[in-house]
This record gives structure tokens, sequence and C-alpha cells, in this order.
């Protein structure tokens, strides 16, 4: 079972900056990609951000430019930078990691955004 560690969640002003870390094992993270997924109250969970293999990003229209998604593969770790930070980006965030057709889940850091 592949286990998937994040931190860095909190409570912040709206206007701040949180920064989310994932740590993989290294076995399977550098052939990885490394999504980050999200959930709101009474919400489905939603996709925020993506890092491929290569490093190659993309965002959910919501976050684009605010986040930035970034991986260490020295490190088995990947990162999310939230800047200017709103009350709707409150929710449990969650770290995906997908190798081939397996997909594993960390148990989810909160952050909370107060307006």
């Amino acid at each position: 079972q592949v286990q998937l560690v994040e931190s860095g969640g909190g409570w912040v002003q709206a206007g701040g900056s949180l920064r989310l870390s994932c740590a993989a094992p290294g076995s399977i993270f550098s052939a990885s990609a490394v999504n980050w997924y999200r959930q709101a109250p009474g919400k489905q969970r939603e996709f925020v951000a993506r890092v491929s293999r290569g490093g190659g990003t993309n965002y959910a229209d919501s976050v684009n430019g605010r986040f930035t998604i970034s991986r260490d593969n020295a490190k088995n770790t990947v990162c999310l930078q939230m800047n200017s930070l709103k009350a709707e980006d409150t929710g449990v965030y969650y770290c995906n990691l997908v190798f081939g057709v397996l997909n594993y889940w960390g148990q989810g850091t909160q952050v909370t955004v107060s307006s």
C-alpha cells in the first residue's frame, strides 16, 4: 500500500497564502503524475492542479494564476503554493498520485480561509 503524507493546511485570512506538501514513496514517485483535489463541505471533490511526470502543469480555472504546483523528484515531494486565497478555497485538500492505472490518495489536509 502506497502512503501519501500531506501537510501544510491551516487557517488563513482571505488574501493570505498557504503551502501544501505531499510526500510519496520514492520507488514510484518520479514515474507518477500528481494531482491536488479539494472538497468543500456539501460539495463534490474537484480537481485543483496537476503536475505530470515531466513537470508539465495544469490548473482549474478557479485557481489559475493564484496557485502553483511543483515537484521535487529528489525529495519525492509535490508542493501546492496557494496565494491570494479566497473564502471559496476552503475545503479538505487531497493529494492524488497516479502511477499507470493505479491511483493513490492521501488522508487530506484542511484549509480554511476566513473572509
